[in-house]
């Protein structure tokens, strides 16, 4: 059910749709009859694992919790007031493509790489060790002598069930439901009767080869225009309390007091750029942009991870920059959906230039940043 409201992925992650929505009254309308009740705890693991919180809570019990991450001082100051002003904009997108290469590509790579699972189960026998301890109870580790056996469930999983096949592969794929028959009617016979084997997984699937496809065709042809409206300052502190203070970095130039990278490790990427930009003399103040601050790509909505100051007089020639923190810099690590995002917001800033004086790329340190920005003409 979640799978079919587009709350998970075929990889069992929360989609954007989720991260921006929750669970709504209308999801939970459709929940089955016996899951109803059972809403609000849904909800809240839910919740925790989009959160990053999600842990064994008698081994959390002791450990510091930020109550709340508001803004602070460095919200005011004027270098990252005349920042946020830049940037603080929606936008909508047009982009043409020719639908028939699209089709052509994604035959093809449905054809290649399509495979559905069908409906299993699996039977996993085992026994429950007498002098177990609470580490191994927690990991799971308290079964010994165990054997699994799986078993697929020889049934066609669309008995029974409606589904709008073109309409919810059209509405995934962001295309038309024309150029989704025109796809679906030239994959091989084996690829489409995968659908009886597995409903949901067959639609995510398909899905996600067409947005691929997609991705690789658009960011030549995309045009970027400012919309009506801005974002309000609530979107930073929507998320974070709660959180492990182990998870968050406490920074002096950001304009709240905690950053939660995105690599829990100590050493993680994002988190030695944030420790690198308060240590830095060429920089005012920055911001950790909440996933609430989203550019439209016809590849799904993108959330760039930095907003950066540089103070005046720093030698700096662009003092204003919005960044991406990658581990790698290589183009082939960043194909595909991900590697398009990027191109659009490149697209977006560098080329449209719709937030003005304000520079896009990703960098995969603080000393690729300043050379980047030192490069800029």
């Amino acid at each position: 059910m979640l799978m079919k409201r587009d709350l998970i992925d075929a990889d069992d992650r929360l989609t954007d749709r989720y991260r921006e929505q929750r669970l709504t009254e209308e999801d939970v309308a459709n929940l089955p009859e016996p899951l109803r009740p059972k809403a609000d705890a849904i909800r809240y693991v839910l919740d925790n694992v989009l959160e990053g919180v999600t842990a064994i809570l008698v081994d959390n019990a002791l450990k510091t919790r930020i109550t709340a991450n508001p803004l602070n001082d460095n919200w005011d100051r004027k270098e990252f007031q005349a920042l946020w002003k830049r940037i603080n904009h929606k936008y909508a997108y047009t982009v043409s493509f020719d639908d028939d290469e699209l089709v052509n590509k994604a035959v093809k790579a449905i054809n290649d790489d399509l495979v559905v699972a069908k409906l299993s189960y699996t039977v996993t026998r085992g026994m429950q060790k007498q002098d177990a301890s609470r580490e191994e109870i927690a990991a799971g580790e308290h079964f010994g002598g165990k054997r699994a056996r799986r078993v697929d469930m020889n049934i066609d999983a669309t008995d029974g069930v409606t589904y709008d096949l073109l309409g919810e592969i059209a509405r995934r794929a962001a295309i038309t439901r024309r150029c989704t028959a025109a796809i679906l009617k030239h994959i091989r016979r084996e690829k489409f009767l995968m659908f009886r084997d597995n409903p949901e997984q067959f639609i995510a699937k398909v899905s996600r080869i067409i947005v691929s496809q997609k991705a690789t065709m658009i960011v030549d042809h995309i045009c970027y225009d400012r919309i009506e409206g801005e974002y309000d300052s609530g979107i930073f502190t929507m998320t974070g309390a709660g959180r492990d203070e182990s998870e968050a970095y406490r920074a002096a130039k950001c304009v709240q007091d905690w950053v939660f990278p995105d690599g829990f490790a100590q050493n993680s990427v994002e988190r030695r750029f944030a420790e690198d930009l308060d240590a830095a003399d060429e920089v005012a103040v920055y911001a950790k942009l909440p996933r609430g601050f989203r550019i439209p790509t016809p590849v799904g909505d993108y959330a760039p991870d930095w907003a950066v100051a540089f103070r005046e007089g720093s030698g700096v020639r662009h003092l204003f920059f919005v960044a991406e923190t990658k581990g790698s810099m290589e183009t082939l690590d960043l194909r595909g959906v991900e590697g398009s995002k990027i191109a659009c917001a490149r697209k977006l800033f560098n080329e449209f230039r719709l937030a003005g004086d304000v520079r896009y790329d990703k960098v995969d340190s603080y000393g690729r940043l300043l050379e980047q920005v030192r490069s800029l003409r």
